[in-house]
């Protein structure tokens, strides 16, 4: 008994399910999905290049929407996880070195020491504040109860242009 062509594809679907059980990683499933349609439309009399053309073609389509797929299917109730820089905005530090207005100070938040601006004035040592902005390796904080209304960025100061040998 020879098999015919959608056993073969049958046979080809049930080995790579069996892979994709064995193996991590979500890849064989999408080509055994490819070879079982493959096996569908070979029963139903379409010849060799059809079946290879639908096996590559539901390959391939469900290989590049796999993504999409688990990110709605199995991700739809999952939250995002904050972390680094983007985990520390909003939340309290302790100023360890008073910050004043020209040059700032240092705040303590999970741990480690950071250079800070204010931007509710000047912060003496040991006052908890919030972290609101992170401008590279410096954070701006203000007081938990301050007012939103404090510029950012301070003003740029004019240089004071020397004449000669003064």
């Amino acid at each position: 008994m020879d098999p015919t062509a959608w056993q073969l594809w049958l046979i080809a679907a049930i080995v790579l399910g069996a892979m994709e059980i064995k193996l991590s990683g979500f890849v064989t499933l999408w080509f055994a999905l490819g070879a079982l349609m493959a096996s569908l439309i070979a029963g139903a009399g379409v010849g060799l290049d059809g079946q290879l053309v639908m096996f590559t073609l539901v390959s391939t389509a469900l290989f590049g929407a796999s993504r999409t797929i688990f990110k709605h299917v199995f991700m739809r109730d999952a939250v995002r996880l904050k972390t680094g820089i983007e985990a520390m905005l909003g939340q309290e530090a302790v100023v360890m070195e008073a910050l004043s207005d020209p040059h700032g100070g240092t705040v303590r938040i999970n741990g480690e020491l950071w250079m800070a601006r204010s931007l509710s004035g000047p912060l003496p040592e040991g006052e908890r504040v919030t972290v609101e902005q992170i401008e590279g390796l410096k954070l701006w904080v203000r007081r938990p109860s301050a007012s939103h209304e404090v510029s950012l960025h301070q003003p740029q100061r004019k240089k004071k242009e020397t004449v000669g040998w003064d």
